[in-house]
Formats: C-alpha cells, structure tokens, sequence
C-alpha cells in the first residue's frame, strides 16, 4: 500500500525566499521530510537546493554569495534591467543538467507563459535551471526567459502560492507563505510609488488568500514584510532565514500533536 503523503509548498517572494530555509532547518530537527514540493520563484530556488541534498545551511551560504544588480548583469534594449540568463551562472555549477525527475523528491515549479497567459508547471523531464529560471523572472527586473519559442515570466504573477497544485495528491499539506501585506498607517501611503505598491500588494495577497485554507499547517509571519526583495546585507538574510525558523518552531505547537499522529501513519 502507498504511503501517506507529506506535501510543502513554498511561495515565491524574493530574497525573503530564505525564509523557507529557516522552516526547512527546523523540519530538519524534527525529521520532517516532504514527498512532494509546489514551488514558486524563490521558494523553486529554495526547494531545488533542499531536493538535490543541500542543507538550510549551505542554502544560506548560496544567498548570500550571489548579487544579480552587479553592473555585467545589465541589459540594454530589452524587457528587462537584468539578463535572466544570467541565473545559469550560480545554478549550473549545482544542477548542470539534472532534471526535475532526477531528484529524489517530487517537485513542481510553477511559471507564467507570457504569450498564451497560461500557468505552466514544470515536472519530471524539464531541467531544474529551467524551470527555476522560467520561475524567477520578475516582470520588469529580469528580461523573460526564453525555453524553445516559450516565453516565461515570474510564477508569482498568476500563482505564487501553488498549494492549488498538489493538495490533492497529498495526505498533510504545509504551507510557507512569505509574502504578507505590510501593516501600514495614512502617513506611508504619500507617494505615488507607495500607493502602487500597496495596490499590488493587497491584489497579489487577494488571489492566494484562499489556498492557505488548503493547508493542515501555515507558515508565515507578519515579520517578513519589512524586509526587501533584493536584500543584500548578509546580517539582514540571516535574520529572514531565522525568521522562518522561529516561525515554524512556534507554529509546530499548535500543530504537533495532529503531525505526530499522521508521522506514525506514515511509517
């Protein structure tokens, strides 16, 4: 008989991503090891790295030492400031030409066809730099990432918390969400810029609201939000990823006793 499945997802949300290395490093304490991942962006850097043997810790370390804003990553007359091509640099010499179905663990990425305006999931036979770069590229930062005559574009602009993906083929389902809309007072909200992003905000955070309802244990904090996407500071990373570790070891209290039933069904 197959065993009961532990699915996690992860969603995307820049270099606040290693949040989900933080939750991953406690999972870790725990023996808790998903069977199957939906990822998007960020979280399908974070879930590529986790599934090809790399510890939270050199997850950390992989952060820390890129810098995508380095003055050879720009492009001129193109969609884009920065070349998304640019990604095979730090995920070639990991993954080369390993594909999704090489992993020991089954792990979907979602991505944003630009041209049908279709979801695409990646699985099994695609490449993990692929799929990881079709799932990076964020609208107006990277330039769109071409595969055969497809062009691909952040995960997050039509799914980026892909629980929608996997529920249903799992028994327990943990959700880490590292996105949540910023508390915010009349005062913040002064400039143009200010009020776009807070529009964008709210509507990003409306469409994945009601897949949190999918999951037997969420993952999120409201801390999160005042950190940036592109972080660079090493300190300011570290405490994402601590963030993420707090987080799920305060949030296993009030799930552990539900976990350890299903861990014993498990085995």
């Amino acid at each position: 008989m197959e065993h009961s499945k532990l699915g996690l997802v992860l969603s995307g949300g820049g270099t606040r991503g290693l949040a989900h290395a933080g939750v991953l490093k406690f999972f870790k304490e725990k023996n808790i090891e998903p069977d199957i991942l939906s990822c998007c962006s960020a979280g399908s850097i974070v879930g590529s790295l986790y599934a090809v043997g790399k510890t939270p810790e050199e997850i950390l370390d992989f952060f820390q030492s890129i810098y995508f804003f380095h003055w050879k990553h720009f492009t001129f007359n193109q969609p884009g400031f920065v070349s998304s091509a640019i990604f095979t640099t730090y995920l070639n010499p990991i993954f080369q030409d390993m594909t999704l179905g090489d992993l020991e663990k089954d792990v979907r990425i979602v991505a944003t066809e630009l041209i049908t305006g279709q979801q695409k999931v990646f699985e099994k036979n695609y490449k993990i730099v692929d799929a990881i770069i079709a799932s990076s590229c964020i609208p107006g930062i990277s330039t769109p990432y071409f595969i055969n005559d497809e062009m691909y574009s952040d995960g997050g602009v039509l799914n980026n918390f892909p629980a929608d993906v996997i529920h249903n083929e799992c028994d327990k389902l943990i959700g880490v969400y590292v996105t949540p809309p910023q508390d915010v007072k009349v005062s913040d909200l002064k400039t143009i810029r200010s009020v776009t992003t807070r529009a964008y905000e709210l509507l990003s955070h409306r469409t994945e609201i009601y897949k949190f309802a999918f999951c037997d244990w969420f993952i999120t904090s409201k801390k999160l939000s005042k950190y940036g996407i592109f972080e660079r500071n090493p300190q300011r990373l570290k405490e994402i990823f601590d963030i993420g570790y707090e987080e799920a070891k305060r949030t296993f209290n009030e799930n552990e006793e539900d976990f350890t039933l299903f861990f014993l069904k498990k085995e």
